[in-house]
């Protein structure tokens, strides 16, 4: 696997995290550069730390995990989206909490598909880490730009922006698990 492979695949891991940047700054009322660093770090980091781990886990354990991965993504996906739903009900603004919690749970959900790549990479014989830094760089460049996109597309209507926001990330997780299930494919 070459280096525009393995660019091609980061940037392709990359877009789920750039989808829910885009949705973390919709409900973000004043996004500061903080908060692009944040969701850069949290998701540039978990998307390069997942390819290592699969990586580690090796062929071994790949049923198990591709069993699972998306059916995990698809929940975490789908509460942070009918969460968002909810709030877009409501009056006041949406949740631009950047606590650990949050950032935890959204990291993880958007990063499960990189720890299947991982898998992948120790099969091809890849450079994990090489790959995982490029995988982690391109991810917290997009998730750093999509923050400051989603507050500048949700600053004239934060309530729709919040119920659009909700559900892309319903969709996002759907698709997840309808590739996974074989039933559609990108």
């Amino acid at each position: 696997m070459g280096l525009l492979e393995i660019i091609l695949t980061a940037i392709g891991l990359s877009m789920d995290a750039f989808a829910v940047s885009i949705c973390k700054g919709l409900s973000t009322k004043d996004v500061r550069l903080k908060h692009s660093l944040i969701v850069g770090l949290y998701f540039g980091l978990f998307q390069a730390l997942m390819p290592v781990a699969g990586y580690f886990l090796g062929y071994n354990f790949q049923e198990a995990i591709s069993a699972i991965d998306h059916w995990i993504a698809f929940i975490l996906l789908a509460l942070i989206g009918l969460s968002m739903i909810k709030e877009s009900r409501e009056e006041g603004e949406g949740d631009d909490s950047y606590d650990f919690k949050t950032m935890i749970v959204l990291a993880i959900a958007t990063s499960i598909d990189a720890l299947a790549v991982g898998i992948s990479f120790a099969l091809l014989n890849v450079d994990i880490f090489t790959s995982a830094a490029l995988i982690g760089v391109i991810t917290f460049i997009l998730s750093a730009i999509g923050v400051k996109a989603g507050c500048r597309l949700g600053s004239r209507s934060r309530r729709g922006a919040c119920l659009v926001g909700g559900i892309i990330l319903i969709l996002i997780g759907l698709k997840i698990l309808l590739e996974h299930l074989g039933l559609i494919s990108f």
